[in-house]
């Protein structure tokens, strides 16, 4: 099927050629030109036949894997945003243990000052009862009073007792009070901590396992990419070979057609002697329509294998890159000549005289729309994604198309993906 698209679109640019040659003058007929055997065409076919399967057989096994890499890439892209998140939680939980264990740390350090404090008030109240035992005056006894010069020295002295007791014991009860009070704290500080810290280390454990997650999904999608590498490089060796191939039976079949064309304007010749000059202004087969989608689908076709350049590809030709700040930088779009999408559709339609805008909704517009079901050669093909069009191609025949797929890759001939596709064709010719 891809052979007879690319033949066809091929043969078509070459009838064109060649009517426009042999039918300039009908008065004059140049001597026969070579006429190839029937058996060296259908070798010459028989051998593009097989490496255009060849090169179906690597294109199909090249949008499989591409469909995984596209896959992997997104699973890498959610890897990495869970690799974010659980960055941002471990920040957190780091900050969360920080300021715990600072409230913890603080609640320790006023219980020990607290525990002191009632050590030395403990200390103070039984030096405070030694002493009075040692005087034989303790704090509520009957020696305590001996002495007195008289009532008011009596009553002076049993109220100093009494206070310093009083005083004493109050200020140990309310220490204790404290302490305990302090001790809850600091019990509370201490479980909030080992909390904050398990909170920490479950966040860690997460960062690790989404690190991990990427890094697995990142060498996945390499290890694909890799893969499309080799293949797609195998692809254009062998497109290479088939483009040769072609070349062949385009040369052979062109020699067999320039024949027939001789042989037509010999007759020709014979038959309107009288109106020579009339008979050397033959149009060519096909009209200007035809004549202007065979150059389109031409000019597409002998980009094949030139890189694809994101924002790259004019009227003229292939173009530098431009950034995207993102996957086509990644893969140095910036720095390659060549085309993307849309890029090579105003390349192609630019041989028909034919301009149009650097963007694939764009183009979407710039024609008249056909049901997908009618499509034909010359016709662009468009994918969107939520209703937005992200993608365009070439339909050069047969179920196949020609299209700058994505950064990495090259400007290639596949089978039409209807995963995603349009439902209208655009036409411009």
């Amino acid at each position: 099927m891809r052979r007879r698209a690319l033949r066809g679109s091929i043969g078509a640019v070459l009838a064109a050629a060649v009517l426009a040659a042999g039918m300039g003058s009908a008065a004059a007929v140049p001597p026969p030109p070579p006429n190839p055997s029937d058996s060296q065409l259908e070798a010459s076919k028989a051998e593009a036949a097989r490496k255009a399967g060849e090169v179906g057989q690597l294109a199909n096994r090249l949008a499989e894997l591409d469909g995984q890499r596209l896959a992997k890439q997104a699973e890498a892209e959610l890897k990495l945003e869970l690799a974010n998140k659980a960055q941002i939680d471990l920040e957190t939980a780091q900050a969360e243990a920080a300021k715990a264990r600072h409230a913890a740390e603080q609640a320790a350090t006023e219980a020990a000052a607290a525990g002191k404090a009632i050590e030395d008030a403990r200390r103070r109240v039984d030096e405070f009862a030694s002493g009075s035992y040692q005087q034989g005056s303790t704090v509520g006894s009957m020696s305590a009073f001996f002495g007195t010069q008289g009532p008011d020295e009596l009553l002076a002295r049993a109220h100093y007792l009494n206070a310093i007791g009083e005083s004493q014991l109050d200020a140990l009860d309310g220490l204790e009070r404290a302490r305990a009070n302090q001790a809850n704290k600091d019990s509370a500080a201490r479980k909030a901590l080992a909390e904050a810290d398990a909170k920490q280390a479950a966040a860690e454990r997460a960062k690790l396992d989404a690190d991990a997650a990427y890094t697995e999904a990142q060498r996945a999608s390499q290890e694909l990419v890799a893969q499309v590498g080799a293949i797609d490089a195998e692809r254009v060796r062998v497109e290479q070979q088939l483009i040769a191939a072609q070349s062949r039976v385009g040369g052979l079949q062109e020699q067999r057609q320039r024949y027939l064309e001789w042989l037509a304007a010999k007759q020709r010749e014979e038959e309107e002697r009288a109106r020579a000059a009339a008979a050397a202004a033959g149009r060519p087969v096909g009209g200007p329509v035809g004549g202007g989608v065979a150059t389109v689908i031409a000019r597409a076709l002998a980009q094949q294998g030139v890189p694809y350049a994101w924002g790259g590809g004019n009227a003229n030709g292939p173009t530098r890159g431009i950034r995207d700040g993102g996957i086509a930088d990644s893969f140095g779009d910036y720095n390659k000549v060549g085309f993307d999408c849309s890029g090579l559709m105003i390349y192609a339609f630019a041989g028909a005289g034919i301009r149009l805008p650097h963007y694939s909704g764009y183009q979407y517009e710039s024609g008249r729309k056909v049901p997908l079901a009618q499509r034909r050669p010359g016709d662009m093909l468009f994918w969107a994604t939520g209703g937005r069009i992200h993608h365009v191609a070439l339909y050069i025949g047969d179920g196949m198309m020609v299209e700058a797929p994505y950064s990495g890759s090259r400007v290639r001939v596949t089978a039409v993906r209807f995963a995603g596709i349009v439902p209208y064709a655009t036409r411009m010719l």
